[in-house]
């Protein structure tokens, strides 16, 4: 069968044997239905949720004259931007929830919680919030980012009782009402977005999340394949937990399971240690797909040169193993123990320096001084973590902070744990894949006939995910696998 892969800005063809298992998300298996998209459904939808929570008052019971609210908004990374996406409409509602309690507008921040990613630009922050909310806000200086390095704006809350530290935004923690907006969608980093794990990478420190985005806890056996029991996801809940216990009050939460395209199946909303598990049930039915019969040898697919933490995504190459990664994560239960991964990429060594300032200089120090895999680089988090320029650039410049590139290569490792061999197919410059470990073939066809030879033998089982990183994706299971516990 002939089948078209991400390849940079385009595609590219592959022959494959008739017997592959083709898997798309959204399609292959469709999704619970999602609610009506029109704005008013939604609307109610919202209103219903935040009206009836989950184990706290309504919000607008929790709200009153004098009393300031901080709106705690997830990046552009996930989510969806189209007219009647979760973050518009519920920051809409909650709002409208606000006004009517007395709460006045100079009493209100729209906060991006993008925690080590960018700071938002002015162009995401309308893509995010739509004109009208932008608007609204923007003008009076209350619409911001999380700035993690902005030590008049962060409070030190000490240390969980397992001892990780705890730094959160000020404003949030200072505020009358914190609302989380987030997503119950499928995250290879313990199960879901949302929830716990908004505030515990979002609002906080890279103190915090080095207590978790680590080798130590990424290369567990609980982590792979992804689950919702991790020692990663028990670490989210306590630093939020901490969090709460500190501000003396919970954070109002307004969660919308999604579906692949970023549409609501389901809004839940309340305090998080209840709400988090009553989402997660409906969230399973989408993200966790009993599909396959057998194991698979080999697993194909493509990376486009731009996805979803943004350009160069796809070509530099810590971001590219970090991606390999996130599909063994996700698909581990439907893997062999020696399966191959074949995947395209451009791989023309654009770095993207200005969003990832720091990379090139990672990855130029992989190639020397006895470093053999990813783990041997994290002894140098802290030290790229501390580097002033860097730190700059992440401030002022919409630049990664540089600790996010030790989260990326921890995770960047668990490709190479748990395959026998990952070929890059089409490099422009394939130098730089085989300095990440990778092997490198000119087509799908060259690569495959190479892995049959060497690894899984002249009749592989091979899952192809043709959009595996343009849609939102799904976590592979067995047919047989018991998804109660997920």
């Amino acid at each position: 069968m002939k089948l078209e892969f991400e390849y940079g800005h385009g595609l590219m063809s592959a022959e494959l044997p008739d017997s592959t298992d083709v898997f798309i998300p959204g399609e292959t298996v469709p999704d619970p239905p999602c609610l009506p998209q029109d704005w008013d459904s939604l609307y109610s939808a919202v209103l219903e949720s935040i009206r009836n929570p989950i184990g706290m008052a309504p919000l607008r019971e929790l709200a009153g004259p004098g009393k300031t609210a901080v709106f705690v908004i997830p990046d552009i990374v996930k989510g969806g931007c189209q007219p009647t996406a979760h973050r518009k409409v519920a920051i809409r509602a909650c709002l409208d929830e606000l006004y009517a309690a007395g709460v006045e507008k100079k009493d209100i921040l729209l906060l991006f919680s993008n925690g080590l990613h960018p700071r938002a630009t002015v162009s995401e922050m309308q893509a995010i919030l739509g004109r009208e909310l932008f608007d609204e806000f923007y003008c009076t200086n209350q619409i911001t980012s999380h700035d993690s390095e902005d030590y008049s704006h962060m409070v030190d809350l000490g240390l969980t009782d397992r001892g990780d530290p705890v730094l959160m935004n000020k404003y949030v923690f200072d505020c009358d009402i914190p609302i989380l907006i987030g997503h119950i969608q499928g995250n290879p980093y313990g199960g879901y977005s949302g929830g716990y794990k908004h505030c515990a990478t979002g609002i906080t420190h890279w103190r915090s999340i080095a207590s978790h985005h680590v080798p130590k806890v990424m290369h567990r056996d609980d982590f792979t394949p992804v689950s919702s029991h991790s020692l990663m996801r028990n670490k989210f809940d306590e630093i939020g937990m901490l969090m709460e216990d500190r501000m003396g009050h919970p954070f109002f939460c307004c969660d919308a399971v999604l579906d692949t395209l970023s549409r609501q199946i389901a809004v839940f909303s309340g305090y998080a240690a209840e709400m988090q598990p009553v989402g997660w049930q409906v969230a399973n039915r989408r993200t966790y797909v009993p599909y396959a019969e057998e194991k698979y040898d080999v697993m194909v697919f493509g990376m486009p040169q731009n996805f979803h933490y943004g350009d160069g995504m796809g070509t530099n190459p810590i971001q590219m193993m970090q991606a390999l990664s996130a599909q063994v994560i996700r698909h581990k239960r439907v893997m062999k123990d020696n399966c191959v991964i074949i995947c395209s990429s451009i791989c023309n060594g654009y770095f993207h320096d200005e969003r990832w300032p720091y990379l090139r200089e990672l990855y130029e120090m992989f190639q020397h001084d006895y470093m053999n895999i990813l783990p041997d680089m994290d002894r140098y988090g802290e030290y790229f973590a501390t580097n002033e320029e860097y730190i700059r650039k992440y401030r002022f410049a919409n630049a990664f902070h540089p600790f996010h590139g030790f989260s990326m290569m921890s995770c960047g490792h668990i490709a190479e744990m748990n395959t026998s061999a990952i070929y890059i197919v089409g490099a422009q410059e394939p130098g730089i894949a085989r300095g990440m470990g990778l092997k490198t073939r000119a087509t799908f066809e060259d690569a495959l006939e190479d892995a049959k030879k060497k690894y899984v033998g002249p009749d592989p089982r091979i899952l192809a995910l043709p959009k595996t990183f343009k849609l939102g994706a799904a976590h592979l299971c067995m047919k047989g696998d018991d998804l109660g516990g997920v």
